[in-house]
């Protein structure tokens, strides 16, 4: 009888355990997920942010008992923001699928242009892509069985910063720049398709070079405009330096760039004139949504803070853990029907897919720099 009672006593306390997560460890093995984004070169930083959620979401994971009892191991990919990088790399993929390691996922680009690039490819392997931060439009119309992304896309950020623009700043003219990416020249296009439509006028379109620093031609062109705002699609790696030169030259107009700013760089190498501008996002800065043990944990695993798109690559991975656990499989359509036909929980709260792979209800902040910060003011 003693046997009896002492067996379901230890049997209730393992149902408990499991249903707790326990301190169980992954045993089968290890399944490996692949953080393809620049970590060398001009945009190093934003990679790094992105593979920092991605290591602290797998963390997190192997701490509960892993995936599906495998050990989750995170292997970045140096894309260097190069296309013809982005699509060499996948050979480094291919041969670890046919060494046999268990690739589950590839969690890139962080650009577009990367992203259009490997997907050529990426469509036709065995696992699922889920990019933290390309939102080039496009991409989700190729009809790719295996291809996600938990931000907005251009479409959606574009009606949002026009409608900012116009309804919030009383914007009439406005001055279009872009860098000479993918991204820069789709999302400008839509945002000028959007403010024609809110009733403003495009006071000039200008394209500037990915990685440019010097704007005197551009600021020329700014000032015989007559623009009354100044909308800038590109990346924190030629922002800072547009806004030093329209400050230095007395154009104090509104300025809002797009989400590929939104990192502190844009703040810090503005030399002091970022202070009043804004930025549009799709994801919110990491104070606003995690909490005092979710930094600790992040310094913990990637010794230092995270930055604005540390939130992309953790939810990233979070999508792909979640529809993997709601499959319990690791094949690749098993794992991308899940993400298409269920809700998964997030720190961004509860994610849905279309069946293209966009997010069905999909969001977009706007960020004014105050104090030498980005602060969230819709």
């Amino acid at each position: 009888m003693r046997s009896r009672v002492l067996l379901s006593l230890l049997t209730v306390v393992a149902l408990l355990l499991a249903a707790c997560g326990g301190n169980s460890k992954p045993n089968k093995g290890d399944v490996i997920v692949y953080v393809a984004v620049p970590l060398s070169g001009f945009q190093a930083n934003g990679g790094q942010t992105v593979l920092g959620g991605v290591r602290l979401a797998a963390e997190e994971i192997n701490r509960s008992g892993g995936l599906l009892g495998y050990r989750v191991v995170v292997r970045p990919l140096d894309d260097e923001s190069d296309d013809d990088v982005a699509v060499s790399q996948v050979d480094n993929i291919k041969q670890a699928i046919a060494a046999g390691d268990k690739v589950i996922g590839v969690i890139g680009h962080l650009n577009s242009g990367q992203t259009i690039a490997a997907m050529a490819l990426y469509k036709d392997m065995p696992f699922v892509v889920i990019t933290p931060t390309a939102s080039e439009q496009s991409l989700t119309q190729k009809g790719y069985a295996n291809f996600f992304r938990v931000n907005a896309n251009d479409s959606v950020q574009a009606n949002i910063a026009a409608g900012f623009l116009v309804n919030d700043l009383s914007a009439r003219r406005v001055a279009v720049l872009h860098n000479d990416t993918e991204y820069g020249q789709g999302l400008a296009a839509s945002l000028v398709k959007d403010l024609q439509d809110h009733g403003a006028t495009i006071a000039v379109n200008l394209q500037v070079a990915e990685g440019q620093s010097n704007y005197t031609k551009e600021v020329q062109r700014l000032q015989q405009s007559q623009a009354d705002a100044v909308f800038y699609a590109g990346y924190e790696i030629e922002a800072p330096y547009l806004r030093e030169a329209l400050v230095n030259a007395r154009l104090n107009l509104p300025f809002l760039a797009s989400d590929g700013a939104f990192l502190g760089a844009t703040i810090d190498e503005s030399n002091g004139t970022a202070e009043g501008m804004y930025v549009s996002a799709f994801a919110p800065s990491p104070s606003n949504v995690a909490d005092a043990k979710w930094f600790e944990a992040y310094q913990a695993v990637e010794y230092r803070n995270p930055d604005t798109y540390s939130v992309n690559g953790y939810v990233a991975m979070q999508a792909l853990a979640g529809a993997i656990k709601d499959s319990n499989s690791f094949d690749r359509d098993s794992v991308a029907k899940a993400l298409r036909g269920n809700a998964i929980d997030t720190l961004l709260g509860n994610l849905k897919f279309q069946s293209d792979g966009d997010l069905v209800d999909p969001k977009i902040w706007i960020y004014q720099v105050k104090n030498d910060e980005f602060t969230q003011i819709k």
